[in-house]
């Protein structure tokens, strides 16, 4: 009797099953296999009819019963072997692979799909399609779980094929969900959810099923990870209620961690909590209860509730030992260790040292065992960390020393700029100067390499932009810019402290000697700090997006040679000032104070900026920040010919209104036009043809306060040049994009409420149907083609608002201006009272047609009109507007 083709496919789409790291999909298969069938599932052991133990097998498998369903279609390729039916043998070997990777049973695995694939190639007749297609697809699962994602890959790539030729489209979209799935495992998130989105529209047509539930988790996860959270809870929502609604059990726990992960990143810890507490409730195996707890142990530690962290933890630590090796339970050991590294300050009342490195010790060995080098090279850089931290500096050096060559074998710029970083503070802390500016170096151009892919690294390990990225980029500055200093760090003591780990016995590290450093940094460090500081607000643009922005630029020296680039940085001990012209040598000054100190000056000022404070403190704090930055340089004389002062600012600085530095007498601006730049690099400019699109929103709409001067604004600049209006109503985002589109006008002017914060989900600009996100405007900016003669030659926002008290608010503002392509930027860093805007603007542009007027002079004579010519003179009125971008 035949087995029929539904009752297969059937068979097929049950065995559907998430991974524990990421949802790979057992996908559907058919096949016209003549074997004896019956209609009694529950069968006895002494059965003699194989198709009920391949049927039990599923019920057993599906219910999360693993151990069970290897018994069963163990004894199930045994009866087939025993009758000669090699297909049939063939299937049941593939199916119990699948079960023993599920147990963590890797090298049996194998041993069953290799003999799986080795019956299918010999068998005559020929094997049909959809055979090749499931063990290919077993098979590939099994490779990415070993870590072979590349290989994996491949292995899908070969079963779509088969599942085409069979014409099982169900199947053949399994394998592209699964190709998609390990490129994100390889660090390819946007590659991913290109792919994913196209499927998903095909999917959105289908029945649901368990392929439907995987693909949308999957999306979901590379939305979750490239930043876009609020539509990643979107489809992720979307999947749990097809699993639920399917009672595809398995998926529930894996598509639940996801959900909560991306509550967290959604600043809803609280939801994300109820999350994994119900993904370890419904967790069908010990690894998905594992990575639910992992993912409440760190959420705990985030949220400063070690109540909670500390009583998880050796629960945590018995379930990593007692999992056999495997690339997720690797990656958990790791997660688990990177997660108590980071929390430095508690960790020691967590767990002791010695567990954790012991933990660390197995798992290296582990990775070595199933040839996982890149875990390898990822638990030797924890094991080393952890070996700093006791001060065995040696130790720690050894051990980071072997991932950083493994990194490097690997061509692996995320572990690379990871160790290399640590060899280089190793390095530091034994006063070994130029050895950790090289090691630096070498971390730096791995970050570099990576730019924003850097959100793309294995979420287990992923950076963390303001603990493993930036302060790579401040410690080498600081090491460049540091004057020679009296005595040498040593290594530390190493008294009192334990052997971490056994699996290596590293050798004793004599200390290097240290190279002598000058006085004042040689031309070559300033120009490397220099780079580095450009980099990092490059770097941090890239972060903020979540994807590298900068394209098409053009270095300052071509642009304008008569402006000089003023590089403020903030390091722990000083403030140091490069500026940098045509031409000319780099300069620079120390001014020796702590960033504390420095902060505090710079926030009370921002707090005197308020028009009801009072003025002598604001021009007393007003004049000791024009000390910093500018008149070290005036006294040297550095500022000769300059015009213009483009300002690359750092940190804190970004929030503050250089324009009204105060040097006693004069505001800066009335000296110099000031404009500000994410760094050297800028979009060149183009002919000066002024002609405009305005638009803006006078009323009160969606929350937000009317603003009655809009109107009179906008309407002012329509008559004063070539325009096209949209006012309120009219002001929509589709009437923007499509005037965008249509239109060749070289400036953009919005007048309405926006907020730029350093969260990307909370930078975004109001139209009159309501939020358009910076991602979306700066897409509907470049609405234009890839033209660069049709780039905005202008984007003006009058009535926006920054973050207060965010130092990385500005980063949305800067983000925009880079993002759109528009060459510059024009915005406030506060709301302004709308009159005092609305006067201001109407000057900029009457100053901007003049012949050979640079749009930084534009605004610098708009607002010395407001300071001495109008009520407005006090610098909240006119300070806060700033130039983004190219000040030409």
């Amino acid at each position: 009797m035949s087995f029929p083709i539904k009752q297969r496919r059937w068979l097929y789409i049950s065995l559907s099953i998430l991974s524990l790291c990421l949802a790979v999909t057992i996908t559907p298969a058919r096949a016209s296999l003549q074997v004896p069938t019956t209609s009694t599932l529950n069968v006895s052991a002494s059965t003699s009819q194989p198709i009920n133990w391949l049927e039990q097998g599923r019920n057993l498998y599906h219910s999360g019963r693993f151990a069970e369903a290897v018994t069963v279609w163990q004894t199930a390729a045994q009866q087939y072997h025993t009758q000669g039916d090699r297909l049939n043998e063939a299937l049941s070997l593939s199916y119990l692979s699948l079960a023993q990777q599920e147990l963590n049973q890797w090298e049996a695995a194998q041993q069953s799909i290799e003999k799986s694939l080795k019956l299918l190639q010999t068998s005559i007749p020929s094997a049909d399609a959809i055979l090749w297609a499931q063990a290919l697809n077993t098979q590939a699962n099994l490779q990415l779980h070993t870590g072979k994602a590349e290989i994996a890959i491949a292995s899908w790539q070969q079963a779509q094929k088969y599942y085409d030729q069979a014409g099982d489209t169900m199947g053949s979209l399994g394998s592209q969900i699964n190709q998609a799935q390990a490129l994100q495992s390889l660090g390819f998130y946007r590659r991913s959810k290109q792919q994913l989105e196209a499927l998903t529209e095909k999917l959105q047509e289908m029945p649901d099923n368990e392929i439907k539930v995987s693909g949308l988790r999957s999306l979901g996860l590379a939305l979750q990870i490239i930043g876009d959270s609020s539509k990643s809870q979107q489809v992720l929502e979307q999947s749990l209620a097809i699993a639920r609604q399917i009672s595809a059990q398995p998926q529930l726990s894996s598509i639940l961690i996801s959900l909560g992960q991306t509550a967290v990143d959604l600043e809803d810890p609280e939801t994300g909590l109820d999350y994994f507490e119900q993904a370890q409730l419904l967790a069908t195996n010990p690894s998905d209860q594992l990575q639910a707890r992992l993912a409440q142990f760190k959420l705990f530690l985030n949220y400063d509730k070690p109540e909670f962290a500390n009583p998880l933890a050796p629960q945590l630590l018995q379930q990593l030992r007692e999992l056999p090796p495997s690339h997720t339970s690797l990656y958990a050991a790791i997660n688990f260790v990177s997660t108590v590294n980071h929390h430095q300050s508690n960790s020691d009342e967590i767990l002791p040292l010695k567990d954790l490195a012991q933990l660390m010790a197995v798992t290296v060995k582990s990775a070595q065992q199933i040839q996982d080098t890149q875990a390898e090279a990822y638990a030797l850089h924890q094991w080393g960390k952890l070996y700093r931290r006791t001060q065995q500096i040696s130790q720690a050096q050894e051990l980071t020393q072997k991932s950083l060559n493994i990194a490097r074998q690997l061509q692996a710029n995320d572990i690379i700029a990871q160790s290399a970083w640590q060899v280089g503070q190793l390095y530091k802390q034994q006063g070994d100067r130029d050895k950790a500016i090289t090691a630096y170096t070498e971390a730096v151009n791995a970050l570099k390499a990576l730019r924003g892919d850097l959100v793309a690294i294995n979420p287990d390990v992923q950076f963390s932009f303001r603990t493993s990225v930036e302060p790579v980029y401040r410690e080498l500055v600081d090491l460049l810019l540091e004057s020679e200093k009296a005595g040498e760090q040593g290594a530390g003591s190493r008294e009192n402290k334990e052997e971490l780990g056994q699996e290596y016995k590293p050798k004793a590290f004599a200390s290097a000697p240290r190279s002598p450093a000058s006085d004042q940094p040689s031309q070559a460090a300033l120009m490397q700090a220099r780079e580095l500081i450009e980099a990092l607000q490059i770097a941090e643009l890239d972060n903020f997006f979540r994807e590298a922005c900068l394209d098409r630029t053009q270095q300052i020296d071509q642009v304008d040679p008569t402006a000089t680039v003023v590089y403020p940085i903030i390091l722990p001990d000083r403030l140091t000032v490069i500026l940098s012209k045509a031409g000319q040598p780099l300069r620079s000054y120390v001014i020796h104070k702590s960033q504390a100190e420095i902060e505090q000056t710079l926030e009370n000022f921002l707090v005197t900026l308020n028009p009801v404070s009072d003025s002598k403190d604001r021009d007393r704090l007003s004049q000791q920040i024009y000390d910093w930055l500018i008149r070290p340089a005036e006294v040297d004389q550095a500022f000769i010919d300059t015009k213009t002062l483009v300002f690359v600012l750092d940190g804190r600085l970004r929030n503050i209104p250089i324009a009204a530095l105060f040097d006693g007498k004069q505001y800066l601006i009335e000296k110099y036009a000031v404009a500000l730049s994410p760094g050297l690099q800028l979009m060149a400019t183009r002919s000066n043809h002024i002609s405009a699109i305005v638009g803006g929103i006078s009323q009160s709409r969606a929350g937000f306060s009317a603003l009655p001067a809009v109107e009179s604004e906008v309407k002012q600049i329509s008559k004063a040049m070539s325009s096209s209006l949209l006012l309120n109503q009219e002001f929509t985002s589709q009437a923007l994009a499509e005037r965008v589109k249509s239109s060749s006008a070289g400036i953009v002017h919005l007048a309405t409420h926006g907020q730029f914060s350093s969260r990307l989900e909370d930078t975004f600009l109001l139209t009159w149907d309501g939020q358009v996100n910076v991602k979306e405007l700066s897409e509907l900016l470049k609405n234009r083609g890839s033209d660069p003669s049709k780039a905005i030659e202008l984007l003006v926002l009058s009535a926006c608002d920054t973050a207060a008290g965010d130092d990385r608010a500005v980063l949305g503002l800067a983000g925009l201006a880079v993002k759109s392509g528009a060459r510059s930027t024009i915005a406030t860093l506060w709301p302004v009272k709308d009159r005092a805007a609305a006067m201001l603007m109407t000057r900029f542009y009457d100053q901007l047609r003049q012949p050979k007027i640079t749009k930084a002079e534009a605004l610098r004579q708009a607002q010395i009109n407001l300071i001495r010519q109008t009520d407005f003179h006090d610098p909240f009125f006119w300070s806060g507007f700033v130039l983004i971008g190219n000040w030409i």
